[in-house]
């Protein structure tokens, strides 16, 4: 079983608008030890096969971040005429900020190439990647990293550990609708990839403000978790809709979940 986890953007700066659809950003990426669960084998059938299961499966279309991996890979002949069997059980929801579905697509690339012997230098990791989905680069290894305003991206040289309180209301946030809202765009940050811990307080994330706008009980959420005793800082991930509360102590985490659990029972 392969456990595909959650991707949290402790930092999310928009830089500019590029295009009509993308934007230019940087980005810290960690990762939660929540996550979905894969289980892959390589079938005697004719086509492909992938499954959705678990809370979170409702509503995958056919055209999905693992559907255009498989293939992508089978356009370039990786596979080795390889017919395989993907079973995925969602303990990630959509329209989170969580990353669930491309971090599956990274977390089952990764297995393939290792699995198959795969022959791939970076640039091609790099460019099928970014052909799946903007973020799944981030999710070929569960190091933290950097995304630099070039699109460079570097692994952090440091750990970085929290405790964390994972709050999604009932609705989602899509994405396109939340970056076409962002009216205002930053500066980048200098950032290397050696962090000050003491820094990630005065870290942001540029798409919060659009969000809150159009969700402003979201804006309501992230203030009820800053209100915790001992947090060191809450923030949206992604273009939300979740809310991530960084603790530094454990029982201070389950203290805060208690007191949101109560407040929002209906929540995830």
């Amino acid at each position: 079983m392969i456990k595909s986890y959650a991707k949290l953007n402790l930092h999310l700066g928009v830089l500019s608008k590029q295009n009509s659809k993308y934007h230019k950003i940087e980005t810290i990426v960690l990762f939660a030890n929540i996550y979905d669960e894969i289980d892959i084998k390589f079938s005697k059938g004719n086509k492909h096969k992938i499954i959705f299961t678990g809370k979170f499966s409702k509503g995958i279309g056919k055209n999905n971040t693992i559907s255009k991996l498989i293939n992508t890979l089978d356009k370039m002949n990786l596979l080795n005429n390889k017919k395989i069997f993907i079973k995925i059980k969602k303990n990630i929801p959509s329209k989170s900020g969580l990353g669930g579905g491309s971090m599956n697509a990274a977390s089952i690339l990764r297995f393939l190439i290792k699995k198959l012997n795969i022959k791939l230098n970076k640039n091609l990791i790099n460019k099928i990647c970014y052909n799946i989905g903007s973020d799944v680069i981030f999710g070929i290894s569960h190091k933290p990293k950097i995304l630099l305003s070039n699109r460079e991206v570097s692994k952090i040289n440091q750990k970085i550990f929290f405790y964390l309180i994972v709050i999604k209301p009932e609705f989602g946030c899509k994405t396109s609708k939340i970056y076409k809202n962002v009216k205002l765009f930053s500066s980048p940050l200098k950032m290397t990839n050696k962090l000050k811990i003491q820094n990630f307080k005065n870290l942001r994330n540029d798409l919060e403000k659009p969000a809150f706008q159009l969700y402003p009980t979201l804006q309501n959420l992230k203030a009820d978790m800053e209100n915790i005793p001992n947090i060191s800082f809450a923030r949206m991930t992604g273009s939300g809709s979740t809310i991530i509360g960084y603790f530094k102590r454990r029982k201070d985490a389950i203290y805060g979940t208690k007191y949101l659990k109560k407040k929002y029972n209906n929540y995830w």
